[in-house]
């Protein structure tokens, strides 16, 4: 039983590869919910919070062309989209494979 406990909350993928980066507000419940879908799936990503950072929010506004709401999430540089839109890739069964490719 030990194991397997170990093994849900120990689930870093040896097959991800990718440079995820996620921008978030701490109370968001999509961001909250996108960052459960990606530990889950064993993935370390880098986490902007820009909870009243003006600054941080237009860079992230910028990079996912002109998108303010959050989160916005970023496979290998690539604009992925929202929360939505991550969990639409992975129902596709295409998100593993963009994790699986490195940066």
């Amino acid at each position: 039983m030990l194991k397997f406990i170990n093994a849900l909350f120990n689930r870093q993928s040896e097959q991800v590869k990718a440079n995820v980066e996620i921008y978030t507000w701490q109370t968001c419940p999509y961001c909250i919910r996108a960052k459960m879908l990606l530990w889950w799936k064993g993935v370390k990503f880098t986490e902007y919070k820009i909870d009243g950072d003006a600054p941080a929010r237009n860079k992230m506004s910028e990079r996912a062309n002109g998108k303010r709401t959050v989160p916005q999430i970023f496979i290998n540089n690539q604009h992925i989209g929202g929360c939505d839109d991550m969990y639409k890739l992975d129902t596709l069964g295409q998100l593993d494979s963009l994790l699986a490719a490195s940066s």
